[in-house]
């Protein structure tokens, strides 16, 4: 097998997207996946491949030859498990080495019905590929970016709920650690950010690192649904309102040493990812 040659399934997504360009920069050669490569849009550099991750059609034909394997299903969709199941029998079809699987802080709330079919994924992977490396993200910095640096950040739930917001990259950065071989095989790593913070100190900090207002408004989610939810229809919809009410309830947080641990520096705080964008 060519050396250092990774595939990332999704690769047009906003976290294959990352990982992608983190495997690029890392020097690694990168294969991504996406059901209309003659479109794909994504990082520079990437090889592109059809597949289907519904179907698994293209599975094996684009994993052939890649030594790793990065396995992310679209937010919230219905068939992960089974998209989990398929792409696991595929990489071991191609031969590949190692696999990583995508799933998040917290698989086994029963408040949020996918992050259960996480639970369940892992499981299922487990039983296909007991090394597989998985990453269990907390929610990212970069949802409320865009945001923070329009002014206004408006959320479906109260925004004096605390979370532990990880930057992506430093996600894709633990993510090519894993594709590359460097984390122990068959283990499991809890990704959250170095801070526990409200939706109200996001604002104060954006306001402070940008020198501009920057306000926190909680809006109902009639309010969402007829504005940045317009799209969601269907189990996403239902599956985003339980997440909400859970937000509302608890928040997100997680601990922050293990990241910590794993990128051998401290981890990215919202003011530093606000300022990097900003510079």
């Amino acid at each position: 097998m060519p050396a250092g040659t990774v595939a990332v399934l999704g690769a047009t997504g906003k976290t294959g997207g990352a990982v992608a360009a983190a495997a690029l920069h890392a020097g690694l050669t990168v294969r991504g996946t996406t059901r209309d490569p003659d479109s794909a849009d994504g990082p520079a550099g990437v090889h592109w491949h059809g597949a289907d991750l519904l179907t698994g059609d293209g599975l094996v034909q684009a994993l052939a030859g890649a030594e790793a394997a990065y396995l992310i299903v679209p937010n919230v969709h219905p068939a992960e498990v089974e998209m989990v199941e398929k792409a696991a029998r595929a990489a071991t079809e191609a031969g590949v080495d190692r696999v990583v699987y995508h799933s998040v802080a917290d698989p086994d709330d029963e408040r949020m019905a996918h992050h259960l079919r996480k639970g369940r994924a892992e499981t299922v992977l487990r039983e296909l590929r007991p090394e597989a490396v998985v990453l269990r993200p907390c929610a990212y910095q970069q949802n409320l970016l865009g945001a923070a640096l329009v002014g206004r950040l408006a959320v479906p739930y109260r925004v004096s709920a605390p979370f532990s917001l990880v930057d992506l990259g430093d996600v894709a950065e633990v993510a090519v650690q894993a594709l590359s071989g460097r984390l122990e095989p068959g283990s499991t790593h809890v990704l959250g950010g170095p801070e526990d913070l409200t939706v109200e100190d996001l604002a104060r900090t954006a306001a402070g690192v940008l020198g501009r207002p920057v306000s926190a408004t909680a809006i109902t989610t009639a309010q969402w649904r007829s504005g940045p939810g317009a799209g969601a229809e269907g189990s996403a919809l239902t599956d985003l309102l339980a997440m909400f009410e859970a937000y509302d309830q608890t928040g997100f947080t997680v601990d922050p040493a293990p990241l910590t641990h794993l990128l051998g520096r401290p981890s990215t705080t919202w003011a530093q990812l606000l300022s990097k964008e900003t510079s």
